[in-house]
């Protein structure tokens, strides 16, 4: 319906209305009933609201319209002072007719809510978060922070002004703010949620720069109690480091990481050689990262990208970090722990978890390949086979470089026991018993903070004496 025509509605209504009252008494006072009228009809009734009602002219897809609708909507309504305001932050801004219709648009959809919300449910939850109707990251709707511990506060901008609570119409409520709430970063939301001070009060320049600019990221978020749990933050680019070790470079929301139920992705933190750090996600129980953090709030979106709360601070992870967090590869940390049992050549655990070891590069075994290993050997559990023979074997798995796939050359590779043989060709590696492993090429390029992981699918053997 065109605002022309719902005006001239209005008016038809009103002078109705008059007619039927004068006819009944001369004397009766004329009511509007704001339940009867939509939420379009009630910004046309409002002074107070006339910038919107021109803002929703403006804008594309036929907001007007849209509000006039059965709904049920929650609009948070900027007064005309918090549009004037708009157009004085833009230069090139004089009036609503200078605002690109677009992005108007999606401004304004980003103060309607699906749904009857009010106050007293706002005030109920607290804070938390709600999906507006404007366009986010991932083709997601765009998330919209809200906080009554002082007044309601929406994305730590925007209040709900004085008497400006719960205006009821027949197809929704309104809530006057102050402000009109700008399309929210990452950096928004970091900001406006007071649970996550410490880390925002931690980024640098350059990062709240990365985290406010166009982009597709996801951003695990540790709260504050997660860094309260350090035993200490790291300092200086030691903690930027870690902070873009909770940075990802696509958009990932809980549902894919659901569906895809455990695997690796990157991040924007770099180990040897300035290549990025790998993240093992494992969504079988929830959605945790390195074994070590889990999500507590998921798919907060904004423009640039998505947020999901993380009760840890994700360390940047070592060689254990990923053994030990990957189910599949537990035999291996078995093994390493046996060899350490003995008199290994190196203290295996204590080697692959300390971050300025190596850098190396480990062909890890999964644990069928330790099974098939056992069977190969006619033995029934690892403590079956010597301690020394399994340091032999664990040492051919092992190379003194951070060796990413793309590095890897066809020909001998030095192994701390020996020379082995790779064969890029079909990504295999042969040990001196011509035995062939072959390397999973989706479990390749596992990079930690002290070298890289390669997974196999058989145990490499030394020489047979």
């Amino acid at each position: 319906m065109k605002i022309t025509k719902v005006i001239k509605i209005m008016f038809f209504t009103l002078a109705i209305s008059v007619l039927n009252l004068s006819c009944m008494d001369d004397d009766a006072p004329v009511t509007i009933n704001p339940q009867e009228m939509t939420i379009t009809e009630l910004a046309l009734a409002s002074p107070n609201l006339s910038g919107l009602v021109e803002a929703l002219n403006r804008a594309d897809g036929n907001l007007a319209s849209v509000l006039n609708g059965s709904g049920p909507f929650t609009v948070l309504a900027p007064t005309n002072d918090a549009f004037q305001a708009l157009l004085d932050s833009e230069p090139s801004w004089n009036r609503i007719s200078d605002i690109d219709p677009a992005v108007l648009q999606q401004v304004l959809l980003n103060h309607v809510i699906s749904g009857n919300v009010k106050s007293t449910d706002l005030v109920s939850a607290g804070s938390g978060y709600a999906k507006t109707n404007a366009d986010g990251a991932g083709g997601e709707k765009m998330s919209l922070y809200f906080d009554t511990s002082n007044g309601v506060m929406f994305n730590g901008t925007a209040s709900v002004v004085e008497n400006g609570a719960d205006i009821t119409a027949m197809n929704g409520t309104i809530h006057i703010i102050d402000q009109v709430i700008g399309l929210p970063s990452i950096a928004t939301f970091a900001v406006a949620n007071p649970n996550f001070s410490t880390v925002t009060g931690a980024l640098t320049p350059e990062l709240v720069n990365v985290l406010s600019s166009p982009g597709t990221f996801t951003v695990l978020l540790p709260d504050n109690d997660a860094f309260a749990a350090l035993p200490s933050i790291p300092s200086g680019d030691a903690l930027v480091n870690v902070l873009l070790n909770h940075v990802l470079g696509d958009v990932l929301m809980s549902s894919t990481l659901v569906d895809l139920g455990a695997g690796y992705s990157n991040t924007l933190a770099t180990g040897p050689d300035m290549n990025y750090l790998s993240l093992y996600f494992d969504a079988t129980d929830g959605v945790m990262f390195n074994g070590m953090s889990s999500v507590t709030e998921a798919d907060i979106v904004a423009t640039n990208g998505v947020i999901h709360a993380v009760d840890q601070v994700i360390t940047l992870p070592t060689i254990a970090t990923f053994a030990v967090s990957n189910p599949a590869l537990s035999l291996l940390v078995e093994t390493l722990a046996y060899a350490d049992s003995g008199t290994p050549t190196v203290p295996y655990l204590t080697t692959v978890s300390d971050p300025n070891a190596g850098p190396f590069t480990v062909f890890a075994p999964t644990n069928d390949a330790f099974a098939d290993l056992l069977a190969e050997l006619n033995a029934s559990a690892l403590t079956d086979i010597a301690t020394e023979t399994v340091d032999a074997v664990l040492l051919h798995h092992i190379v003194g470089a951070n060796v990413q796939s793309s590095e890897l050359q066809s020909g001998a590779v030095p192994t701390l026991g020996g020379d082995v043989t790779a064969d890029t060709s079909n990504f295999t590696i042969i040990d001196a018993n011509d035995r062939v492993s072959n390397i999973v090429t989706s479990l390749i390029d596992i990079q930690a903070i002290n070298g890289v992981v390669h997974v196999i699918d058989k145990v490499i053997l030394p020489p047979t004496p």
